[in-house]
């Protein structure tokens, strides 16, 4: 079974498994540096032990080991500090006389290596072969000499079998339940040490836990840990504060993501709503002149036939024009549309759409109207979605302008408030210096009906139709518009003048000499 651990409860649980481990290898390193400075205080004090006994009485002469004198004086020494083993060895290091009981050698031969070291009195300690166990332990040897070659060498192991006991009782004593003790005691101030570390530590990061799980996306606002205060990421030192921050413009921009798509969903809605009714209303009239050809077919003369037909082709054309304006709002809003630029002049395309109209303004009693500024400069735009975006717009105002009415189309230059263009100087010129912008087009549409209702006009370019029903300004024509328009930078602004007037800027073709700053393309 798996017990769900917090943060917390994990790091406390490798933190005392850390504590531990390391406490165990302190405990073992400390053993060992102890046994270490007493092995080498041992054989310091001890160094010249066995020359003292070789100084003693002979133990070799030209026949060999003095069994008797060996034997005798090993065991007076070894009765005097019983923690002593004294050997005596030949020049090859093989054990000739000893004191040890019959039977307990477990080794004949002792390597001379660490013995010339320390003859040569190497840094200490030093460990030699234990002749009674397979351990190394410290030891003090000197060499012997009989007349005038060397004989052999008298070798004293320093901590011998007695001390091996005496030491392996204390290490099961009060010693090692003291040492056990002891760093069960520090194991446990450290744990509650690092409990309460970690716990503060860890704390911001369970406030900040709590509140992404209470965040509520539908909510009017974050909660208060999860306010952006606006400093940068980078700026933050302390790694939960930048987790706190980098959550915080998270939440901020799933928040604004998230209203953008309900405020896109429900213009959706409310469009698809609109859109069926649009086509509702003309599809059931064709339905209904053409169900009354077939069914009175035999009473209709010619003439009625006729008019029955013609207002089945005007609703029939009224549908095909709405699923035009449908295909191309959504080619539009999906990208698929890329503007073709092109320097043309401005005023011919106004006077060639005027020409489309001219006969509707008629029948409507509507004076279309153009004025244009002197020296218009030419633009540099995609040719025929301006030409869309000046037949929406007034066919728009000729549907809403009551006879006897005016629409009027008027250009003229502007210069943007940030523009600035940067004019080429001479190599000895240190600087370049900024000049004007040469001036964008200015159009502007505008008419004498009835106006547009002020609660309409902040989302008038995104909502199909407006509240009365009459969708004055309000169809799928200005948000083709305004879709156009923007692919081009611009923007189209509702004016706040009488009737509808709508305006929008165009930048001019390329001027030679001239390089525009990018703020030369905002409109």
């Amino acid at each position: 079974m798996r017990w769900p651990l917090n943060l917390t409860q994990r790091l406390a649980l490798v933190f005392a498994g850390l504590l531990l481990l390391c406490s165990g290898a302190s405990a073992w390193l400390q053993v060992q540096s102890s046994r270490m400075h007493e092995q080498e205080v041992v054989q310091g004090l001890s160094r010249q032990l066995a020359a003292h006994i070789a100084a003693q009485a002979p133990l070799m002469d030209e026949r060999g080991p003095m069994p008797g004198a060996v034997r005798r004086l090993f065991g007076q020494l070894m009765a005097v500090n019983p923690s002593v083993e004294v050997y005596l060895l030949d020049r090859d290091g093989r054990i000739v006389e000893h004191a040890a009981p019959q039977g307990r050698l477990v080794r004949e031969r002792v390597d001379l290596d660490p013995v010339r070291r320390f003859l040569d009195r190497a840094p200490l300690p030093i460990t030699g072969d234990d002749p009674r166990s397979s351990a190394r332990k410290v030891f003090s040897a000197a060499p012997l000499r009989v007349g005038d070659r060397d004989a052999g060498f008298v070798y004293v192991v320093l901590l011998g079998e007695a001390h091996d006991r005496l030491a392996g009782l204390d290490a099961t004593g009060n010693a090692l339940r003291a040492a056990l003790w002891s760093i069960a005691i520090v194991a446990l101030l450290c744990l509650a040490a690092g409990l309460i570390a970690f716990g503060l530590i860890t704390r911001p990061l369970r406030r900040l836990a709590e509140a992404v799980r209470g965040y509520d996306i539908d909510a009017a606002a974050a909660p208060a840990l999860l306010v952006d205060d606006g400093s940068p990421v980078t700026a933050q030192r302390d790694e939960i504060a930048v987790l706190r921050a980098a959550f915080s413009q998270m939440a901020t921009r799933l928040g604004e993501q998230w209203r953008r798509l309900s405020r896109q969903d429900e213009q959706r809605r409310e469009m698809v709503t609109t859109i069926s009714h649009d086509l509702r209303t003309p599809l059931s009239s064709l339905h209904g002149y053409l169900e009354t050809l077939l069914l009175k077919d035999g009473q209709l003369d010619a003439a009625q036939r006729r008019r029955y037909l013609e207002i089945a082709i005007e609703q029939s054309t009224a549908v095909g024009g709405l699923a035009r304006s449908l295909f191309e709002l959504a080619r539009l809003e999906q990208g698929f549309v890329e503007p073709q630029r092109e320097t043309f002049q401005l005023t011919d395309l106004v006077q060639d759409v005027f020409q489309k109209f001219e006969l509707i303004a008629a029948q409507r009693e509507v004076t279309l109207s153009a004025q244009f500024d002197d020296a218009v400069p030419p633009v540099e735009a995609d040719l025929g979605l301006i030409e869309r975006v000046l037949t929406n717009l007034l066919d728009n105002a000729l549907r809403h302008t009551p006879a006897g009415g005016e629409v009027r189309v008027t250009l003229d230059r502007t210069v943007p408030a940030t523009a600035e263009v940067t004019v080429p100087m001479p190599a000895s010129t240190p600087a370049q210096v900024p000049a004007q912008m040469p001036a964008h087009v200015r159009v502007r549409i505008a008419d004498t009906g009835p106006g547009i209702d002020p609660a309409r006009r902040a989302d008038l370019f995104q909502r199909p139709f407006n509240v009365d029903g009459a969708r004055r300004g309000g169809g799928l024509g200005l948000r083709i518009v305004h879709r156009i328009l923007a692919l081009h930078g611009a923007e189209i602004r509702l004016l706040d003048a009488p009737g509808a007037a709508f305006e929008f800027t165009l930048p001019p073709a390329p001027v030679a000499g001239l390089t525009p700053s990018p703020a030369a393309h905002r409109s």
